[in-house]
């Protein structure tokens, strides 16, 4: 945990401090090593929140993002269970910000936990998903210029996005900026920006767009998400209930052979 409760205010791991955790009220201790996050940590190897993982560096910037009273919110269902949200905005919407591998029974339970809730995915966790992904779009079909709707056939190909698309609620992917090669365009494309999962009831396509990471911060601190990404996310929805026309494919490019196979490319050639 970032935050314990010390003297009845929210404060940060601080070395020699005692605190209580927000969540069950057990007294808690600063570890305040040199590998690790600085983080609070419950007497022994127990943690009241089974969800609860261990934070790296992306966690924290991203929490860092937002104040400190949004921060590390309990939120109790109407039967009593308990689970500490990374993010609850004023807006009531929970970021949960994933870095580690989520069994999809717990990603659904989370899923109907939360009321309004949107995930974070650290795409740079395993080195070869941004890879996986960049193939993705390329094999994609660009299916409207105006809304950049991306359609990707057969998304169990694709590790990332496999272990997300049947979500029903937000999923968005983060690859992080470059920020040594910020003006080329994998950078802009797969780093400045958020590319998030279309919720979609399709069990054989993904529906994928993106978002600058900027104005998904800033819609959150706004309070407007709901009003301005939600009204996007239904001009998507009603471009994608209408018949599909096939001569809106459009092909993008990211220096292809560089990761694509032999095979992929003769896919690729196929199809388009």
């Amino acid at each position: 945990m970032k935050f314990a409760i010390v003297d009845h205010k929210k404060v940060e791991a601080t070395k020699g401090v005692k605190g209580i955790c927000p969540s069950c009220g057990s007294d808690v201790i600063a570890r305040c090593g040199e590998i690790k996050v600085h983080h609070w940590a419950h007497k022994g190897i127990r943690n009241c929140d089974s969800w609860w993982e261990n934070e790296t560096e992306w966690h924290r910037s991203w929490k860092q993002y937002f104040p400190d009273e949004w921060q590390e919110v309990v939120h109790t269902a109407k039967d009593g269970e308990k689970h500490i949200a990374d993010v609850k905005t004023d807006s009531g919407w929970v970021l949960e910000f994933q870095h580690s591998y989520l069994n999809p029974e717990e990603r659904r339970s989370r899923d109907v936990f939360y009321p309004q809730l949107v995930w974070v995915v650290d795409g740079m966790r395993r080195k070869r998903d941004i890879i996986k992904f960049k193939e993705a779009i390329i094999l994609a079909t660009r299916i409207n210029p105006s809304l950049f709707i991306y359609k990707v056939d057969f998304p169990v190909e694709y590790k990332i996005i496999d272990e997300w698309f049947t979500s029903p609620n937000l999923v968005f992917f983060d690859f992080q900026a470059n920020e040594d090669d910020s003006d080329t365009f994998e950078s802009v494309v797969f780093g400045k920006y958020l590319w998030f999962l279309i919720p979609d009831k399709s069990e054989s396509f993904a529906y994928l767009s993106y978002v600058p990471r900027e104005s998904f911060i800033q819609m959150h601190k706004e309070g407007t998400f709901e009003e301005v990404f939600y009204k996007q996310i239904e001009q998507f929805r009603e471009h994608l209930a209408k018949p599909f026309n096939h001569s809106r494919r459009v092909q993008v490019r990211i220096k292809p052979r560089s990761f694509l196979s032999n095979r992929e490319l003769r896919r690729r050639n196929r199809r388009f």
